[in-house]
């Protein structure tokens, strides 16, 4: 198992980001999202993680971006992506967890993934319905799952309007 480092990505890893993202997903269409995110407002500076080799190859990224669930603002993760040969090491959970301490490090109230049930949890996700927090489609009640970041306010709840690029 590889020790991963971790930092925000920098104007030089758009390419090495695009090329981790079209790795690990069977089509286009994440890295693709991650381009338009990248260009619009949703997109939040310094939210946006890379995790490296011990030899500084990038091997995975994580991207939280500005959603709004009901009159509040959250973030939503999507994607999580790491290169074929590093998957299953560390990195996604690396970086996954670098990228959810930055975001409750800003202040941020709570985020959102739609994922696969039994890895998100890890980082303490639970079923977003148990605080009242849907989407406006048809999903697994067990794959859309919410991880409160600062609980010193009220969560918030009621649907999750995610920035356009997602097309939801």
């Amino acid at each position: 198992m590889n020790v991963w480092k971790t930092r925000p990505e920098t104007g030089q890893d758009v390419a090495a980001v695009r090329r981790i993202v079209l790795a690990a997903f069977p089509t286009a269409g994440e890295a693709d999202l991650v381009d338009a995110l990248r260009t619009g407002p949703a997109w939040l500076p310094g939210l946006s993680w890379v995790a490296e080799t011990p030899d500084g190859e990038l091997a995975g990224h994580a991207l939280l971006t500005r959603c709004h669930i009901g009159g509040s603002d959250a973030l939503a993760l999507a994607p999580v992506s790491v290169l074929p040969a590093y998957q299953r090491q560390g990195a996604g959970a690396a970086v996954t967890r670098a990228v959810l301490q930055a975001a409750q490090e800003r202040g941020e109230p709570l985020v959102v993934v739609l994922g696969h049930p039994e890895y998100y949890p890890r980082f303490g996700f639970v079923p977003a319905s148990r605080m009242g927090i849907g989407v406006s489609f048809e999903v697994p009640d067990e794959a859309l799952m919410a991880l409160v970041l600062d609980d010193s306010g009220p969560v918030p709840s009621g649907t999750i309007r995610y920035a356009p690029p997602f097309g939801v």
